[in-house]
């Protein structure tokens, strides 16, 4: 398949590119500065610890979006607030029939769309202001699609895979169709396990159960994973804002189907592990607070639910991060795409 990821030189969608290449897709990504170079003059490279050498994959590479022939499939593989800069560009190469599959941590911009019932169309202004995605983007276009990889980009056009290759995928209206089995297999074949979900939301919720507690924890405690579930007392707070979000996802039709404290215990045992949120704090980059705890308050909001815990943890992150971007104090550390 002639396949675009947009975000390619990244952490996950360089991952991503490299394993579809080698399964023999065609593939082009765009990517800019030095990691565009290096594609060009390299390939890009992932490092894997049951490998005995880098995989290097021969793709195209592009530093416009623009550049790149209309594809079959388009993996939209950027963070949440980079994607309304270049929706327009994204919407440009599309073709009627192009699969586009976004792989946004948190609550995305199409969430209400084909979801019917009394919230049908809503936008998610945190991370769709105004709503310009969902007006610019045909929801029949979108594929949905939940990221459990951990990764992250060692050198320009290097990526390591820390652990797991789950992106389970869905229609938005749970639809069983011909072009999602054919997505399915289209991973399955680059040695991803892409399981097709008839309730892809309820999916994104479970994943976001954690992004959106123990991100903003570790990064106002600089705690791991595995400290702050230990600590009574950040293990209490995790549990109240998980149970708040779950009255928010409830009211929404989600179901979960693990409990909190099994969410929890899953969270504890990956061990002595930095989130992604954290390490973009220590790297002076900006934080994705909108995306994984903003966006939940505002459904909150939608659905009348009281968030008291959840409101607070985001004001702190929030200044946390305005503070940090404001003094652009930096630690070079890479930043892993998962937890």
């Amino acid at each position: 398949m002639k396949i675009c990821v947009i975000g390619g030189g990244g952490a996950i969608g360089g991952y991503l590119a490299v394993m579809l290449a080698r399964a023999g897709n065609d593939v082009t990504v765009v990517a800019r500065g030095a990691t565009l170079a290096a594609i060009k003059e390299r390939g890009l490279a992932l490092i894997m610890d049951d490998q005995p050498e880098p995989l290097v994959a021969e793709v195209k590479a592009v530093e416009k979006i623009t550049d790149a022939e209309t594809p079959d499939v388009v993996i939209l593989a950027v963070k949440a607030h980079q994607v309304e800069p270049i929706i327009d560009d994204l919407a440009a190469i599309m073709g009627p029939e192009t699969i586009l599959i976004p792989m946004q941590n948190g609550i995305p911009w199409w969430y209400f769309q084909k979801l019917g019932g009394e919230y049908q169309d809503h936008s998610v202004e945190t991370v769709d202001a105004g709503g310009v995605a969902k007006k610019t983007i045909n929801p029949n276009n979108i594929i949905g699609c939940v990221v459990y990889p951990a990764t992250f980009t060692q050198a320009p056009g290097v990526i390591r895979h820390v652990e797991g290759n789950r992106f389970p995928l869905g229609e938005l209206d749970g639809k069983s169709t011909e072009r999602i089995q054919k997505m399915s297999e289209m991973m399955s074949a680059a040695s991803f396990k892409s399981p097709i979900l008839d309730d892809i939301r309820s999916e994104i919720w479970l994943k976001l159960w954690g992004n959106m507690t123990f991100n903003p924890i570790s990064s106002l405690t600089h705690g791991t994973l595995e400290g702050i579930c230990q600590y009574p007392l950040t293990k209490e707070l995790a549990r109240n804002m998980m149970a708040e979000a779950q009255t928010i996802a409830e009211k929404l039709g989600v179901t979960f189907r693990v409990d909190i404290e099994r969410r929890i215990a899953g969270a504890e045992k990956v061990g002595k592990h930095k989130t992604s949120m954290l390490q973009d704090l220590e790297a002076g980059r900006s934080l994705e607070i909108d995306a994984l705890l903003g966006s939940v308050i505002e459904l909150g909001k939608i659905t009348q639910t009281p968030t008291p815990c959840l409101n607070t943890v985001f004001a702190l992150t929030k200044y946390l991060d305005e503070n940090v971007q404001a003094s652009k104090g930096s630690l070079a550390l890479p930043s892993v795409s998962g937890y």
